[in-house]
């Protein structure tokens, strides 16, 4: 017998020895080859004169950790393994002011009960309408009276000592609108600022019509922060549906992902709770939606069901359609045994495809006193911010004033400097010693 595989034994002076196994309730005669085990034939291509045998390919030459360019970071150790959120459905009315004071109750009441991460509806302090929109926008980065409803977010949150995943508000910059979710720490400090990236502009007949991008501008960066209730991934509404996004976030170690978000009477009891349950399944993780209450007869109809899906996909809290709050307990240790059960990172096919989870994504993500730390790519250190996990990533020698490619060489920038090892890969993984990025 001179098939392919035999012929690879001989050259390889493997022992040949012919005998039955049986595979898929069919017998057939496989070459057993020393080292090789004959149960690692599988159905496939046209080996060994078996046209519906080929040789299992070994785990290890999958390369699941090239399915994400550059690699997954590992999960890192959450600052907390159990907490409390709140998910606080609430009515939205044409008042600002109201919308405002209503949702700091809802904030405090929240917290009164334990809550540690509170997470507000899309579109909360505004009527969610084209027309509404640049009415009711707030110059998030100016702050104070221009921009009321974060002034409310920032003093809470400072005040109950709680994290809050701010909704979202319609924000002015320049001459563009955005709508923004803001994330404030238990310092009352923004921490994030995550512009809804995917518009939401859909047509179906005879139901549902809305063109977000009459007025508002997209996003360009996915947002992923560290707090301290954990790494937090940020979308908002129509984002849910681009599980690529989801994606990244996982590859860059979010314990859970946050979307507040209004769907409609259409697509709500539809692909509303399928969507948390897939970007929830597919990476592991905790996900965590708000939605507002629904309004009979506003212009905009909101589905509600504001919802809690841990990482098997199972639905852990939910409202109905009413104004609620409703308060649930999330547990980090869980993503571990969850991802023990089903090792998917490490049975990705890298060697099939792969992921870019680098490109334009804001960390905001906190580095800690050690020695040394690897940096990420050259737009965090404009942003100056560093991941605390390792990521391997190239750094141009233009990226930082003085620094060439050389290992050792020092860089300057703005008043810190730094010193960079270089390693030898298809990436450089280069270290920060003696400072950090603030």
């Amino acid at each position: 017998m001179k098939s392919a595989a035999l012929s690879l034994a001989s050259s390889k002076n493997l022992n040949r020895i012919l005998r039955p196994t049986f595979i898929s309730h069919r017998t057939h005669f496989v070459p057993a080859i020393r080292g090789i085990d004959p149960t690692s034939w599988v159905f496939g291509s046209n080996i060994a004169g078996h046209p519906n045998l080929r040789l299992r390919v070994m785990a290890s030459s999958f390369k699941p950790e090239e399915a994400r360019a550059p690699p997954a970071v590992p999960l890192p150790t959450p600052p907390v393994t159990k907490f409390k959120i709140a998910l606080c459905q609430l009515s939205v009315t044409p008042d600002k002011e109201k919308n405002i004071a209503h949702a700091r109750k809802a904030i405090e009441e929240a917290a009164e009960k334990g809550a540690q991460l509170v997470l507000l509806p899309e579109i909360w302090n505004s009527p969610y309408s084209n027309d509404s929109f640049p009415v009711y926008a707030e110059e998030i980065d100016a702050g104070g009276d221009a921009s009321p409803s974060t002034a409310m977010l920032s003093e809470v949150s400072d005040r109950l000592k709680i994290t809050i995943v701010g909704g979202s508000i319609p924000e002015r910059s320049g001459d563009k609108l955005y709508n923004t979710c803001c994330v404030f720490g238990s310092d009352g400090k923004l921490k994030a600022k995550h512009r809804k990236i995917h518009l939401f502009d859909i047509d179906i007949p005879g139901k549902i019509t809305f063109m977000e991008s009459k007025t508002l501008t997209a996003g360009e960066s996915p947002t992923v922060v560290d707090t301290d209730v954990g790494r937090i991934g940020i979308g908002i509404c129509y984002d849910i549906r681009f599980q690529e996004l989801a994606m990244i976030y996982a590859a860059r170690g979010a314990h859970l992902l946050c979307y507040p978000g209004a769907f409609n009477m259409t697509t709500g009891p539809l692909h509303w709770e399928l969507l948390q349950r897939a970007r929830a399944t597919d990476n592991q993780l905790y996900v965590a939606t708000c939605s507002p209450a629904r309004t009979a007869g506003a212009s905009y109809v909101a589905w509600g069901h504001s919802t809690l899906v841990g990482p098997f996909g199972e639905v852990l809290a939910t409202t109905e359609h009413n104004e609620d709050t409703i308060i649930a307990e999330v547990d980090y240790s869980v993503l571990e045994q969850r991802r023990a059960s089903l090792p998917l990172t490490k049975q990705r096919r890298g060697d099939l495809y792969q992921l870019n989870v680098d490109a334009g994504i804001e960390n905001y993500v906190t580095v800690m006193a050690l020695d040394s730390w690897k940096i990420v790519s050259p737009y965090l250190l404009q942003n100056k911010r560093v991941v605390e996990d390792y990521i391997n990533h190239s750094l141009p020698a233009t990226t930082i004033t003085g620094l060439g490619s050389c290992p050792g060489q020092r860089g300057v920038l703005g008043k810190e400097k730094y010193s960079f090892l270089h390693q030898e890969r298809h990436s450089c993984g280069q270290r920060i010693k003696d400072h950090h990025l603030p």
